[in-house]
């Protein structure tokens, strides 16, 4: 039986392959386990209550949640159930941003996970029309907690009511409201559908080896708040994958040991930190451990993941991998099998590097707009290609324009933008949703990428320069955090830097360089400005001459969400950073 809406999904699951541990917290330092009845259970009476508290299909109701957890699912699939749309909101936004989307989004109710996001939507509550109530999942003083519906579904008598209700929900209504950030203006409310995002999860879900069995378990760590976790979410419960939700993003090191995951999810700036940290230790090695590990590094440069290298090559991989780069996997808990990557672009040195090591990479593609999956990588079948975004996924449409940018057709695709027709008209071409990027189909139905269509520029001599290739190929430095190249209308392109404020120090000091450790200090160091130069100079011959980065400076301060440098999925906001470093790129351009 296949779901048409999306709480279909958890009540399938519970009547072909229940699952004892189906979502599971750690709290106190133990992990607490909510089965697939118990799941079920809660999320029914929270619908009554809700009900009960007259909330009526197609009412807005936002959550906001610092971490994951299992209350976000269980409220998540109760406001699904009464019709109701789901508003989910980042937890670094602005007080500001939740005063703007709660007004626009009509929200009625807000549920919050914790005493900080209280305070924070406490603070702008009487601005916000329409707010009848803000819920807590901690226990805080003050505000009313979520239990409280648990309780109140307890005393409801009439459970036809709550069928009824659910009877009633198609697949085409509305179900949540998703607010992108995007690196320029207003955000955006993202309308998706019940059957939006269940045609995605059943025809992405299907590019990943889940057996379904219900004894494998998957980590879940980015954002639920974000469709792209979310969707993974659902699919995982779909295929009866235990999910366990790490505490933060400061405890991920520690519960992928504990929980030893199968799958996980990752952006690409994660994946290159952990890259950046494993490759730092071999600075520690001596000798011939040292000569080692960069040869076992150098080797998994080459690795290919579909196979296809000679017996020498093979021989020298499984001595490499014995040795050293079964590391990488161990410190990641040793089990996992796939990580997902998706939201920004993916050095294909690290596809290579992490397969080499036993964990395949299979990057995927697609926006909020598009529920989000366009396309998938798929080791199987020789279904990953590096330096795509693998093979459009079932029953979806892409087709590319004359100007190079790619069009997607399919049920994934959004119902508009909420209260927007004129925007919302701008992105369609009859029934095609234009994605605002440039990319290929190679002649074995590979995707790739090759830019942002706004993002692209020319030089004063005519030239176009799509600076997202430059970016990730630059990016690959262990000095380099984030960069941002430049240079419209001008005669030659250059870049803002901030440094790996981290592995520049490191750097600095292996180099007897005396500098001071703050950032500013750092920023201003002649013998590291030369080096990331020197780097720079290593990668020109990729690029043609009116694309190669003439001129560099570096930023005294870490790029931030919280100072509107980043969006909350870490893509740089292009347009803020320009306006905060206007003097630098003055200075560049005199």
């Amino acid at each position: 039986m296949k779901p048409s809406r999306i709480f279909d999904i958890l009540k399938i699951q519970l009547e072909n392959t229940p699952i004892e541990n189906c979502l599971n917290d750690k709290k106190a330092g133990v992990w607490k386990s909510v089965s697939t009845g118990q799941f079920f259970e809660s999320a029914q009476l929270v619908a009554a209550a809700l009900i009960e508290m007259g909330v009526n299909p197609q009412d807005k109701i936002a959550m906001i949640s610092t971490n994951n957890r299992s209350e976000w699912s269980i409220m998540d699939m109760a406001i699904l159930q009464v019709g109701a749309v789901s508003v989910p909101l980042y937890p670094n936004i602005s007080a500001k941003d939740y005063e703007y989307i709660l007004n626009h989004s009509e929200s009625q109710y807000c549920f919050v996970s914790d005493q900080a996001l209280y305070e924070k939507v406490f603070s702008i509550r009487n601005e916000v029309k329409g707010l009848k109530g803000i819920y807590s999942f901690d226990e805080i003083e003050g505000c009313k907690n979520w239990s409280e519906l648990l309780e109140l579904g307890k005393k409801i008598e009439n459970k036809d009511l709550l069928i009824d209700t659910q009877s009633k929900v198609q697949p085409n209504d509305l179900a949540t409201i998703i607010y992108t950030s995007g690196t320029t203006g207003v955000p955006k409310g993202v309308m998706l559908s019940h059957d939006n995002i269940v045609s995605n999860v059943i025809s992405a879900t299907q590019m990943f080896p889940f057996d379904g069995s219900g004894d494998q378990t998957a980590l879940s760590f980015l954002p639920l708040c974000h469709i792209f976790e979310r969707t993974f979410i659902y699919g995982y419960l779909y295929n009866n994958i235990k999910i366990y939700y790490a505490e933060s993003l400061e405890t991920i090191s520690d519960n992928l040991k504990e929980v030893r995951p199968n799958f996980m999810t990752a952006v690409p700036r994660l994946l290159e930190k952990v890259y950046d940290k494993i490759y730092s230790k071999g600075n520690d090695l001596k000798g011939l451990k040292k000569s080692l590990f960069y040869w076992a590094i150098a080797l998994a440069h080459r690795f290919e993941p579909n196979g296809g290298q000679s017996i020498f090559f093979q021989v020298k991989h499984f001595l490499a991998k014995k040795l050293v780069l079964s590391k990488f996997k161990e410190a990641l808990g040793g089990n996992l099998e796939i990580i997902c990557s998706g939201s920004a672009a993916l050095q294909p040195r690290l596809v290579r590097i992490f397969g080499a090591a036993g964990m395949t990479i299979a990057e995927a593609y697609g926006l909020t707009e598009t529920s989000p999956a366009i396309s998938v990588n798929d080791l199987r079948n020789k279904g990953l290609k590096v330096g795509t975004v693998g093979k459009i996924i079932e029953g979806i449409e892409v087709k590319i324009a004359e100007d190079g940018e790619i069009w997607c057709k399919g049920p994934n695709v959004m119902k508009g933008y909420y209260k927007d027709p004129e925007q919302t008209q701008l992105v369609m071409e009859g029934d095609f949703f234009k994605t605002g990027d440039i990319g290929v189909l190679d002649e074995e139905g590979f995707l790739k990428i090759t830019d942002r269509k706004k993002q692209m520029f020319k030089t004063s001599g005519g030239k176009y320069i799509a600076p997202q290739v430059i970016e990730g190929q630059l990016k690959q430095s262990l000095l380099i955090e984030q960069i941002m190249v430049v240079g419209e209308g001008k005669n030659f392109a250059s870049a803002l830097i901030q440094p790996n404020f981290e592995q520049s120090k490191l750097w600095l000091e292996e180099q007897g360089v005396d500098c001071d450790e703050n950032p500013i200090a750092i920023a201003s160091c002649a013998p590291l400005m030369a080096q990331i130069e020197k780097e720079i100079r290593a990668n020109d011959d990729k690029f043609g001459k009116w694309e190669q980065v003439k001129v560099i400076r570096l930023t005294p301060e870490a790029w931030s969400v919280e100072d509107g440098l980043l969006t909350p999925t870490m893509k740089v906001k292009r347009k803020a950073v320009e306006k905060k470093y206007q003097h630098l790129i003055e200075e560049m351009y005199p």
